[in-house]
């Protein structure tokens, strides 16, 4: 078994190369206080006077000053056939994962870290965005969500999704990238979903963060590692 290169058992910050959402990094901090970097989020980290307990990716995005900064918590992987997230989110080993600084830049890279959170079902991450913010959604989870609350789903593969408090129910429904998807619902109330596999993204507004960061925090059930 491959030992990660960072072990947790609190949230961890994870610092990507792209401009964070504002007050974003903040927020994430208050729950990880300790700070992953992939790549090039390492310059960001050191701007915001943070010492990150390890810098993962190619290393082809980081400064020479942070990587001179950095040397000793420089963990390089130099493969090509993934992303900077992906190699991040692999070898952290945490009850969660704060993603700030990987979406609202280039959106080939956004779709991309996209992918990365159905590949490591097993290792709850949340991206936050500057308005709303993004997770695989587990077997199931329990949200008090706001009456008229964005609730987002969107299947990453078929995949089905019972549920309680959506304005549109999903209950027999099958939802896919290529057919019939489940973006701009919203809560009637106190929110329950259940996916059927580890393909539905979840997406919900930012005011939305604290009470899913707790509901994954203090909830049991977790997709295993996907086979292969």
């Amino acid at each position: 078994m491959i030992r990660p290169i960072v072990s947790s058992s609190s949230p961890i910050t994870l610092i990507g190369g792209a401009n964070p959402a504002p007050d974003a990094l903040t927020v994430a901090l208050k729950w990880g206080e300790t700070v992953v970097c992939a790549d090039g989020g390492a310059d960001m980290a050191l701007l915001e006077g943070l010492n990150p307990a390890a810098v993962v990716g190619d290393m082809d995005s980081i400064s020479e000053s942070g990587k001179h900064a950095l040397r000793d918590v420089l963990h390089p992987i130099c493969e090509q056939d993934s992303t900077d997230l992906d190699k991040a989110l692999r070898n952290i080993e945490a009850p969660l994962v704060l993603g700030v600084g990987f979406s609202g830049a280039r959106l080939d890279h956004e779709l991309a870290a996209l992918t990365v959170l159905v590949r490591y079902p097993e290792r709850p991450c949340i991206l936050i965005g500057e308005e709303t913010f993004c997770l695989l959604c587990p077997p199931e989870i329990n949200l008090d969500l706001e009456v008229g609350s964005l609730v987002s789903l969107f299947p990453m593969a078929d995949v089905g999704c019972s549920s309680e408090g959506l304005h549109w129910p999903t209950d027999g429904l099958r939802l896919a990238p290529d057919g019939r998807v489940g973006t701009s619902n919203k809560a009637t109330g106190p929110v329950t979903l259940r996916p059927d596999a580890p393909k539905l993204l979840l997406i919900l507004p930012r005011g939305a963060l604290e009470l899913t960061v707790q509901a994954l925090l203090q909830g049991s059930g977790r997709w295993p590692a996907r086979a292969g």
